[in-house]
């Protein structure tokens, strides 16, 4: 009995402690609980320190090891794509360094990315080389024509003088981006021993991704966020969820590239909060740049922003936002008041009247331009500049830098003087250079985008300061006593020609100032009608022997001066292509692609010749390898889908029809063919439905209405 009641009593003191084990683990305790000689030792909760540790490492560590494992799941699998401004390639065995075309994914939907004009340089770099890269938005890439963009001016420069160096000017820049963008492309230039930055910037600050008037990557008052989304679509899975997103339709971004008239509802004021929020940003943007380009051992010429005063109307006006009924009423008579008085010529009496509507209410932008038009006809030059300056100042679709914007770019420039920072005062320049210093059509297209002029009179203020920043090893090269180049020696070099002039002229009219925006500038079909003019002349005299054979003439010699140029044999090949001479301009293609082998664009226009020329397996091939360096090049899988046609292969062609909607779902050809390929395939349904669709897109289209009637005859006589 003792012996089986001291077993029992060990049986009991045994479940004891299990039941005490468990409640101890249940409560989530931690510590020694333990039962010696039958006593129970209270276990402690953790606190302090240890606490702190386990919930670091459950909030942190557990999660960033999961993150890593899944970005290390992608890159095995091939996922994403590289998200750096310059990517490694090879030429026939050797290392180079080129443009990435996929860079602005990360900011843009691909269907409307921007991205830079193609570049190749040594990986390796010599030491009598200096290597300049220029950094900004469509003006600084030579908007609408790169291939006479300022930085291009400048290279004719500086090699005219110092022909025994060697000058890598090497332009990322790129249309629609902004100082969230440029600062990852400063830090990307800064790995590859950059001597200078040159950054002229500012026009897209408020449109551009995270700006305040943006139709891309809403607005944050946290720059630090901004960043921190910027550095995760870096990563891959940063991008499989970004796809995701869209795919989803959760994400709200355009997937049709429609120049300036995307952000025709996006309207700011001059007063609003969200515009004191770009201004910071651009600020400690422009800040960063500097200190990436000083610790990489470069120095930064920083350019202030010149905009079309004169002859560019605001774009849009609003009211302030406390007006009432009766004073927009008063205000609105003076205005037409005004206008009246204008037309007529009476421009005393239409100033009197402008002032008389600017007391009630002086925040209209096309009123303070129309007064500036008045003091301007009658000679009271410092009063128009005034208001120009205030018209682009309130104008509420912002794409012009404003006067605060070139405050900071002043200030950043003169904070880092010490630190091999530097200022192009490029509004001086042009004002210097302007009837009574107010900039106007002598020397920009449309609003902010430089002719060949403003373009060269930015490369020469730039060059003037580079030649005081170049180091010794390069300015012994110099040849002394030798002039500046000249305007007409720089477009001679470039192949500037009166083709060239006339084409420009013709793309700036029906691509940009015919379609909205412009279209809702006061002074507007004045413009229109004077601009057709010009160009009707224009066209004429182009299109003589004469004249072709002389630009012919200039196209060749400003090769054989520098056969290395891609950009003269690409517009070359342009003007070969256009006049019909397509063998021509197949060889200028290909002698492209062996000076920069990833321009898909030169591919892609092989890959159209070859189709005119009735070559389809060769057009297939072109195309094939536009679309495997670029993706998302449309007019690459257009060529595909209609080459297949051609050849019989429906199925093909359907797919490749299809390739071009999902990049541009506003092609109305890819519809209409789409329907006729569905049609001929017996899916009678479905090719209505895509003819209906491209119909919805242009009503007018002659093309998609003859293809639906086709349907519903052959239906009508089943």
């Amino acid at each position: 009995m003792c012996s089986r009641s001291r077993k029992d009593k060990k049986s009991v003191l045994h479940n004891r402690k299990d039941i005490e084990q468990q409640r101890i683990r249940k409560r989530g305790l931690t510590g020694k609980a333990e039962h010696k000689m039958g006593k129970k030792v209270k276990s402690q909760p953790v606190t302090g320190w240890r606490l702190w540790l386990f919930r670091i490492v459950a909030l942190s560590i557990i999660p960033a090891l999961l993150f890593l494992l899944v970005e290390i799941t992608l890159r095995i699998a091939g996922y994403g794509f590289p998200t750096r401004a310059i990517i490694k390639f090879k030429v026939n065995d050797s290392s180079y360094y080129c443009n990435n075309v996929k860079f602005t994914w990360r900011f843009f939907h691909t269907n409307v990315a921007r991205e830079a004009r193609s570049f190749l340089f040594p990986t390796d770099k010599s030491d009598d080389t200096y290597r300049v890269f220029v950094m900004g938005a469509s003006a600084a890439a030579g908007t609408p024509d790169g291939a006479y963009s300022f930085s291009r001016i400048l290279e004719v420069m500086l090699r005219e003088q110092y022909p025994q160096a060697k000058f890598e000017v090497i332009t990322l820049a790129m249309a629609a981006i902004n100082s969230h963008v440029v600062v990852e492309i400063a830090k990307d230039c800064a790995r590859h021993e950059p001597d200078l930055f040159i950054v002229y910037l500012g026009n897209n600050e408020v449109v551009g991704p995270y700006g305040a008037g943006t139709v891309f990557t809403p607005l944050s008052s946290n720059l630090t966020l901004i960043r921190l989304g910027i550095a995760l679509k870096a990563t891959k899975l940063g991008q499989l969820v970004t796809n995701l997103m869209e795919s989803s339709g959760v994400k709200d971004v355009p997937k049709i590239w429609r120049g300036l008239e995307m952000f025709m509802e996006k309207q700011v004021r001059a007063d609003e909060p969200g515009l004191q929020i770009v201004y910071s940003h651009f600020e400690k943007n422009l800040q960063d740049i500097r200190r990436v380009a000083f610790r990489s051992g470069a120095k930064t010429i920083f350019c202030t922003v010149a905009s079309n005063l004169k002859d560019n109307p605001p774009f849009a006006s609003l009211h302030r936002e406390n007006l009432t009924d009766a004073d927009v009423k008063n205000w609105e008579e003076f205005y037409q008041r005004c206008i009246m008085f204008e037309q007529v010529g009476n421009y005393t009496g239409a100033e009197d009247s402008y002032l008389s509507a600017a007391e009630i209410d002086e925040s209209f932008a096309d009123l303070q331009f129309r007064l500036g038009r008045c003091y301007w006809q009658i000679g009271e030059f410092d009063k128009a500049r005034d208001r120009f300056l205030r018209a682009r100042d309130l104008d509420t679709l912002r794409f012009r830098a404003d006067t605060r914007i070139n405050e900071i770019i002043r200030g950043v420039a003169g904070r880092g003087a010490g630190k091999g920072a530097y200022l192009v005062d490029v509004v001086k320049v042009f004002e210097d250079n302007s009837p009574h210093q107010i900039p106007g059509q002598e020397l920009f297209y449309e609003h902010v985008h430089m002719n060949f002029s403003g373009d060269y009179l930015i490369a020469e203020a730039i060059f003037r300061q580079v030649e005081q920043i170049l180091p010794q090893r390069i300015k012994h090269y110099r040849i002394e006593q030798r002039p500046l180049c000249t305007e007409e020696k720089c477009a001679r070099y470039l192949a500037y020609t009166v083709w060239d002039r006339y084409k420009i002229a013709e793309e700036v009219l029906n691509g940009y100032i015919k379609l909205p925006p412009f279209t809702n500038q006061i002074y507007h079909s004045r413009q229109v009608r004077q601009m057709e003019q010009e160009l009707l002349k224009a066209r004429g005299d182009c299109y003589t022997p004469r004249v072709l054979e002389e630009v012919q003439v200039q196209y060749r010699w400003a090769i054989q001066q520098k056969p290395s140029d891609w950009w003269l044999h690409w517009k070359y090949g342009k003007f070969l292509s256009d006049l019909g001479n397509f063998d021509a301009a197949a060889e200028q293609y290909r002698l492209i692609l062996r000076l920069v082998p990833h321009n898909y664009q030169a591919y892609a226009r092989l890959g159209f010749i070859s189709g005119k020329q009735g070559d389809l397996d060769a057009s297939i091939t072109h195309s094939l390898k536009a679309v495997q360096i670029n993706p998302a090049y449309s007019d690459s899988y257009y060529n595909l889908a209609l080459a297949y046609y051609k050849q019989g292969k429906l199925d093909e062609a359907a797919e490749y029809y299809k390739k071009v909607i999902q990049f541009r779902p506003d092609c109305i050809e890819a519809y209409t063919n789409l329907g006729v390929i569905l049609e001929r395939q017996g899916l009678r349904d479905e090719a209505v439905k895509q003819l209906r669709i491209a119909l919805k897109i242009d009503p007018n289209s002659l093309n998609a209405r003859k293809a639906l009637e086709a349907i519903s005859l052959k239906k009508s006589f089943k």
